[in-house]
This record gives structure tokens, C-alpha cells and sequence, in this order.
């Protein structure tokens, strides 16, 4: 991409290391080039800038090449396991119920108002992710709301962005092939909350799950106000009176002796928290309460996540990216509740990703639904019959007497779900969501369990 007169930052990937293609960019027309400290170079034509961390310093020249966008919009960053697309697409929903344009950025795609940037990772790389700031702040967008991976603040894409309210779901067991801890995966999230300084001119805060232990150790490091939000524990914004039914779900708010009644049009017990972080998140923002409330009765339904395939059958096919033991646990829970017959599940784990999850899930599954069917996710290099193998030791410790099977074909796997569902049962297709694709030993190809789930029916 290196254009004359492009200042060529070297960082060293997971796979390359931009320090052996200086001279490439150089007879591209780089003008400068910007490397690791203790890095030989050879003597060039053009300016060499020695840096410590060129991951960090991408962001920090990104910054200051795009005139710090982001200190130009109010910006609500969104950390944690699971809930961060739910979490960021409710946050939008009340910012502009209430007036706002907001730039969004996250798993599913990126959004500037109404307009569609594709997305290719949950937090874009630092160049990347300033330009988008400069879009929107050109477009006019006072707010901007972002999932941010703990990929992402390890790698240092979120360097030179200044974020105004920091907001934290849950943290469970996922990213454990990138992390070498549990302990590692939760650094990287507290990071966030503890680069959050304090600023005289704007009002900051760390919204928190008050029901997830996790929340202690990152309030004890953050700078700014601690907001909490929870159901179980004593918590600024608590919820009350939780009534979950298929068509979305109701529940009264308590705050600060203020109490309202809150009505979403999505389902599931964990978009209760969603929606509650979304709410705390907002009141930071200087949004009145009520206001944000009613935000949330519009609130679209997220792509991916118990999305219902609906061609007018007797029983419920659903969509949702759950890839975690987690998440898995929360949308079966969640289709339990809401299913007068059996609950069938689909779901496989990925490959070249955390092993230590695959019997976990596997066990998970076996309890909670009726009907198991153990088939491929995104295998990657690894072989999708043995993926399937280690799920499956799981399954075979809970699963008792009940039906289970593996189906590696994931279409055949989706099929004969589909095609064993009676009146009244709930088929959940879990893993990959919104995604239009998989990724194979081979390539990428597309595919996608909507359009699969509709052509089964």
C-alpha cells in the first residue's frame, strides 16, 4: 500500500516482520521509515526514525497524521468476553434515539451513520482505525462506540485513541492460544480502563458488570469514576422484575432511587446485562435516563446473534455466534427457557484456537440441549474430524441418554437438524453468527448458516 511520500512504520507480525521489506518500501517512495530500536539497518536514501515499540508508535503517528481525531468525538469503548457487538449496537441505538449521529466500529461490520464500512477484525490495525475516526468526525458524528479486543490492546492498535467512557461485559475462558493466562487475557482488558485518564474538559468513567468478580481488580486500577451495573449484586443501575419471552424481554431499572421500566425487542438473560451496561454507558455520556430507556425500544436486532431463520415453520430455528463456553452456556440457557419441546444444537470450535475450550463446550452442550450434533466451525489448518473428536469427550461426560451425533459436513450437520425438528422445538445453530464464510485447511469459502438454515427448511 506504500505510496510516495508515506512514512513506512516496520512491525514485526505473527507471520512476517515489516523490518525485511525496508527497501521494498523505499523504491515505493516511502519517505521515511520508522524501526524498532536495536534493528540494523542498512544505510538508506531517506530519514530512519528508531522507535521502542512500532505497534505503539503506529498508533501515536496515526494520531498525529489524522490531527487526533478522537479527541474530536466523544468516544465509548466496549471490552469483555462476550455482549460487545450487542452492547455497542444498544449504545447506538440510544445516542441516536436521543439526536446523535455515531460511528460505530466492531466484529460485524463498521458503521458511520447509516453507511457500511466492511470489517475485517473486531478492533481495525491503528492506521486504519484513525482514518475511520477522521470519517467520522468529516461526517459529522459527535459519538463513536467500538468493540475493543483484547487483541487489540495487547497489539497496541488502540495507541493514540482517547477514549472517554470505558465499559467492561464479563471475562471468561476464550483467547487462551493468544494469552499465555486467564491472568494474561485480563491484563489486556484492564488496560483500557487503566490508560482512561482523567481530563478537566470531559466527563470520564468505567462502567462495570458488578456481577462478574473480574470488575474488582479492574476497578482497582482505574483512574477515573467507577459506575457498576448488575443484577445479582448491589450495583449503580440494577435490574428487577426480569420477565424473558421469545418476542424480547422487560424488566424494571433502579437508580439512584429513580425506577423505570425498561422493554427491548431482543431476547436472552445476558442482553438483560447488555442492555444495562448500555444504559449506565449512556447516563455517563450525559444522556437522561428516561431518554436512553426509550432508545432501547428501537433497538435493532444484532446479525448473528439469536437471530431467528423464519420461513414460517412450527418450530424456531436460531443464528448466534456463541464460540464460548460461556456464551454457549447463556444461549442454551436462554433457548431452555423459551422452548416448549426439545432444544436442538449445531455448534463445532475452531481450529488453530484455544483447545483447552473444545471439551468444555462439548460437556456444556451435552447438558443443556435435548439433541447434540457436534460438527466443523472454522478448522483453519487443523483436521475438522479430530476438532470434532475433542468435543466429543466432552459431550459423551453429560449428554446421559439423550441424542448425539457428529456430522462433520457443517451443511449436512445444519440439515439434519433442521430436518429432525418437531413442533414446538428450538433448533440453535452456534459458533459463527454473522459470518459469511469458512475457513478451511484450503482457503476461505463462502458460506453461511442463515442461508443455510433457509435452504433446509
Amino acid at each position: 500500500q506504500v505510496k510516495p511520500g508515506d512514512l513506512f512504520v516496520c512491525i514485526k507480525g505473527f507471520r512476517f516482520d515489516g523490518h525485511l521489506f525496508i527497501a521494498d518500501a523505499v523504491e515505493k517512495g516511502a519517505a521515511a521509515v520508522a524501526v524498532e530500536e536495536g534493528r540494523e539497518v542498512e544505510s538508506l536514501s531517506v530519514p530512519v526514525i528508531y522507535v521502542p515499540d512500532s505497534r505503539r508508535a503506529l498508533g501515536l503517528l496515526s494520531a498525529c497524521f489524522y490531527d487526533y481525531p478522537s479527541r474530536k468525538l466523544r468516544l465509548i469503548g466496549v471490552t469483555g468476553t462476550n455482549g460487545k457487538t450487542t452492547t455497542t449496537y444498544l449504545i447506538k441505538s440510544i445516542l441516536e434515539g436521543a439526536g446523535y449521529k455515531v460511528g460505530l466500529i466492531g466484529t460485524i461490520q463498521n458503521l458511520i451513520g447509516d453507511q457500511v464500512i466492511p470489517a475485517e477484525r473486531t478492533t481495525p490495525e491503528a492506521s486504519d482505525l484513525q482514518a475511520l475516526f477522521s470519517q467520522m468526525v468529516e461526517d459529522g458524528c459527535s459519538f463513536a462506540v467500538m468493540e475493543v479486543s483484547s487483541h487489540a490492546l495487547s497489539l497496541e492498535r488502540t495507541a493514540g485513541s482517547e477514549f472517554d467512557i470505558a465499559v467492561f461485559t464479563n471475562l471468561t475462558q476464550d483467547h487462551l492460544d493468544f494469552h499465555s493466562s486467564l491472568q494474561d487475557y485480563l491484563d489486556a482488558k484492564t488496560k483500557l480502563f487503566a490508560e482512561l485518564a482523567r481530563d478537566d474538559g470531559k466527563t470520564k468513567a468505567a462502567v462495570l458488570n458488578a456481577d462478574d468478580e473480574h470488575s474488582i481488580y479492574i476497578a482497582e486500577r482505574s483512574k477515573v469514576p467507577v459506575i457498576t451495573y448488575g443484577i445479582e449484586a448491589d450495583a449503580d443501575y440494577r435490574a428487577e422484575e426480569i420477565d424473558i419471552q421469545p418476542e424480547g424481554l422487560t424488566y424494571r431499572i433502579q437508580h439512584s432511587g429513580q425506577v423505570l421500566q425498561v422493554r427491548l425487542p431482543i431476547t436472552g438473560y445476558f442482553n438483560v446485562y447488555n442492555s444495562l451496561a448500555a444504559l449506565a454507558a449512556c447516563r455517563a455520556a450525559g444522556i437522561d435516563l428516561t431518554a436512553a430507556a426509550e432508545g432501547l425500544r428501537s433497538a435493532p436486532l444484532v446479525p448473528g446473534r439469536l437471530e431467528p431463520v423464519n420461513l414460517g415453520q412450527d418450530f424456531t430455528v436460531m443464528v448466534d455466534y456463541a464460540h464460548t463456553p460461556d456464551g454457549l452456556e447463556n444461549v442454551l440457557k436462554t433457548v431452555r427457557g423459551l422452548t416448549k419441546s426439545r432444544s436442538i444444537v449445531v455448534f463445532g470450535c475452531g481450529g488453530d484456537r484455544d483447545k483447552g475450550k473444545r471439551a468444555v463446550m462439548g460437556e456444556i452442550a451435552g447438558r443443556l440441549a435435548d439433541v447434540v450434533i457436534v460438527t466443523s466451525d472454522n478448522p483453519r489448518s487443523e483436521s475438522p474430524e479430530l476438532i470434532c473428536e475433542a468435543i466429543g469427550v466432552g459431550v459423551r461426560r453429560t449428554i446421559g441418554g439423550k441424542p448425539w451425533e457428529i456430522i462433520v459436513d457443517r451443511r449436512q450437520a445444519i440439515r439434519r437438524a433442521i430436518m429432525m425438528a418437531e413442533t414446538g422445538d428450538t433448533v440453535l445453530i452456534a459458533g459463527k453468527g454473522h459470518e459469511n464464510y469458512q475457513i478451511l485447511k484450503d482457503g476461505i469459502i463462502h458460506f453461511d448458516d442463515r442461508e443455510e438454515a433457509s435452504r433446509a427448511l
